[in-house]
């Protein structure tokens, strides 16, 4: 016995140091080192994640869409109240970039510089991470169909993270309550419960009947198609299942109303326990509030004041291709990661609110990390996209898919004149920031390797910090 554990203490640190120096050398040449070094670490100590994750307080934040920005604006909301925090920046949120995370904080002694970890976890993952690590608070945004090569039948995705669930009995759960899926993770559970949600829209929701609920139209326990009593975006709001009963849970923390939604920010009333207050979202679009919410769920848990969540919201930073900005004098690149049908058809309405003209660039590729399966283009609302195309200069398509991507701009009604295929990136890029006049913006829309692709090609342009920083 003493044996083992004199083994597998020396199998930690020979982990931690290979882990710790493949960072270093992955760094300096500049290719991330985000991924790969915890992997290393995990190939020699299989134990490495549960033992580094004992050190700290976990927050852990899972879910489809809105994971990336959700971190993002609960990191600020952190920093605003002084605690020290390592977060996985890049968006690495597979078990092996949360290794590379928690090993990048600890020094080679073992002891970590931060007491808490905000972990951004894919929902694939969650429930391999919670057999390691057994976070203090979880936030799970949503679910949506995603990647269904990889991820299975979206029911399946919902059953493993409730697996995941059950291995950490103690972990204040705080759930997107609009979402039938996300909010029946808090039924039959031990854990406490937090719900968060929007209260009936005046004008930032879908009218009924207006909307397309291809995810989730069926009540998860009898089968019964919901009724809504409002919408806000595809199954997200007011459910109700006529059948057995289930139906949005009474959230804690909730929008009471939006005053105003811009092509740059939005403003909200947010209703909590210790009272409303209004709050400047530093990103526009109805899903970049939910998100604020999810985080502002958070910090009321945790009992943070008003004043402090509310300039959280106000300064935080996005994340690389979350909404990602990058003034080059008096125009503008904006980088929107797409990755689903849901995720774009809101994209969409996000640029439908933009006054200004503007260059649009969709980035496809079906490579592993992107879902080889791309037929979820054909799903995507693009009647945002057909009401302002006489706003809109010139729309590129580039990526592995380019061509797939421009035939289904040609079916949803898109001016074939206006769409170009080019699939050098360099080329795209010089060809759409000559089409700019003053003031106006290019919005580039990749997938995630494509993401990956542009974003280094911006970066050695424009010097852009690194993509996990």
């Amino acid at each position: 016995m003493l044996m083992n554990r004199l083994i597998n203490k020396i199998l930690f640190y020979l982990a931690l140091f290979i882990g710790k120096a493949a960072i270093h050398l992955l760094r300096i040449t500049g290719r991330g080192g985000t991924s790969l070094p915890g992997k290393l670490a995990m190939a020699v100590c299989p134990e490495i994640l549960r033992i580094l994750g004992s050190k700290y307080r976990i927050i852990m934040v899972t879910g489809t869409n809105g994971k990336t920005t959700t971190s993002r604006i609960i990191e600020q909301i952190l920093t605003e109240n002084q605690i020290k925090y390592v977060s996985n920046k890049s968006g690495a949120n597979l078990l092996s970039g949360l290794v590379t995370t928690l090993i990048s904080d600890v020094r080679l002694n073992g002891l970590p510089t931060s007491a808490t970890a905000l972990l951004e976890v894919d929902e694939a993952a969650f429930r391999a991470a919670s057999k390691y690590v057994h976070p203090a608070v979880l936030v799970v945004t949503n679910f949506f169909r995603d990647q269904l090569d990889r991820y299975g039948e979206l029911y399946t995705t919902v059953e493993r993270v409730r697996e995941g669930i059950l291995n950490s009995p103690e972990t204040t759960l705080i759930l997107n309550g609009d979402d039938s899926l996300c909010a029946s993770l808090g039924r039959n559970v031990n854990n406490p419960v937090i719900y968060y949600g929007m209260d009936k829209p005046e004008e930032t929701g879908e009218e009924k009947g207006a909307y397309e609920n291809n995810d989730a139209s069926f009540c998860l326990y009898c089968k019964t198609r919901y009724e809504y009593l409002y919408h806000i975006y595809s199954h997200l709001g007011h459910f109700k299942c006529p059948g057995c009963g289930y139906e949005r849970p009474e959230p804690l923390v909730h929008v009471v109303r939006v005053p105003a939604m811009t092509g740059e920010f939005s403003v909200a009333v947010i209703g909590t326990p210790s009272g409303n207050f209004e709050a400047h979202i530093n990103l526009p679009g109805l899903y970049n509030i939910y998100n604020a919410l999810a985080a502002v769920t958070f910090a009321e848990v945790l009992g943070f004041s008003h004043e402090k969540t509310i300039k959280a919201l106000a300064h935080f930073e996005s994340g690389f291709g979350r909404m990602e900005s990058i003034p080059l004098g008096d125009k503008n690149i904006q980088v929107i990661l797409i990755k689903n049908p849901t995720g774009l058809s809101q994209v969409l309405k996000y640029l439908a609110t933009v006054e200004k003209k503007s260059v649009i660039c969709f980035m496809i590729n079906d490579r592993l990390a992107d879902g080889t399966d791309i037929s979820w283009l054909y799903d995507v609302d693009f009647e945002p996209l057909r009401e302002i195309q006489n706003r809109v200069s010139r729309i590129f398509v580039s990526g592995t898919r380019a061509e797939d991507m421009a035939v289904c701009l040609k079916y949803a009604g898109i001016f074939t004149d206006s769409i170009t295929i080019e699939k050098n990136n360099r080329i795209m890029l010089d060809s759409a920031l000559n089409m700019l006049n003053a003031g106006e913006t290019l919005y580039i829309l990749p997938t995630y390797t494509a993401l990956l692709d542009i974003r280094k090609l911006l970066k050695k342009r424009f010097k852009l910090k690194n993509f996990w920083q």
